[in-house]
């Protein structure tokens, strides 16, 4: 009876340590949007930064693409962020179940 305890305890600590490294790649896509995010900010700041130093309708025809270009890195970098916000709230939604479902092991669970 024991060793069937134990069994099922590490049965239920590996199905979080696994919830716990999916919330990890969440996390790490988030990182990877959030750093996506940045890179269109920073090209526009610097446009701005040098815009006394060109004529807009001159270089017109570099701007537009390298605004859709933005445009297109701060669509996805959104879309990143929040697919991996959305993940992070279900794997914690399964944590709790989790704990919820095993009362003896949930106070070890954070």
């Amino acid at each position: 009876m024991n060793s069937e305890t134990d069994e099922k305890n590490a049965i239920i600590i590996n199905e979080v340590q696994l919830v716990l490294a999916e919330k990890r790649t969440s996390l790490a896509v988030l990182r990877t949007g959030i750093a996506v995010l940045a890179l269109p900010l920073s090209v526009m700041s610097v446009l701005v930064a040098t815009s006394k130093y060109y004529d807009v309708l001159h270089v017109l025809h570099l701007l537009i693409p390298l605004g859709a270009l933005c445009a297109a890195l701060v669509a996805f970098s959104a879309y990143l962020i929040i697919r991996s916000m959305l993940r992070m709230l279900r794997y914690d939604r399964l944590i709790n179940e989790i704990k919820l479902q095993h009362n003896d092991l949930g106070r070890f669970i954070a």
